[in-house]
């Protein structure tokens, strides 16, 4: 699935990464807690979260994470938009919390990063 599949099915809104559209995504995966990214994600994945810290950018770009999508319709800090735009991480915001954005992916294809059903 491509990045922009993604943010229509999330009815999302890009904050940066307009020029990477067409990445494809090879799985997704949500957590607020970073160790569990660490400890799960794959390169190439999306990841949800509602968290907006540096930590959240900083992860992404060690596990390798293709785009980041955040929760609730928060409003992310400049700052944290301006890391995803330096480390050049695709970055959206949805209004869907964590479990409906997360469950919108899943009848819509994405697997899981255990590449479950």
């Amino acid at each position: 699935m491509k990045i922009s599949e993604i943010k229509d099915i999330l009815k999302g809104s890009m904050l940066c990464g307009e020029n990477q559209m067409d990445k494809t995504i090879v799985a997704g995966g949500a957590a607020d807690l970073m160790d569990d990214v660490l400890a799960a994600a794959a390169k190439g994945c999306a990841l949800l979260t509602g968290v907006t810290t540096d930590h959240v950018i900083r992860t992404a770009k060690i596990v390798g994470v293709s785009t980041i999508v955040i929760v609730r319709g928060k409003t992310p800090p400049a700052a944290f938009v301006e890391m995803a735009k330096s480390f050049e991480i695709p970055l959206m915001v949805t209004e869907y919390s964590l479990f409906v954005a997360c469950g919108r992916l899943y009848m819509n294809g994405i697997r899981g990063l255990d590449g479950s059903w």
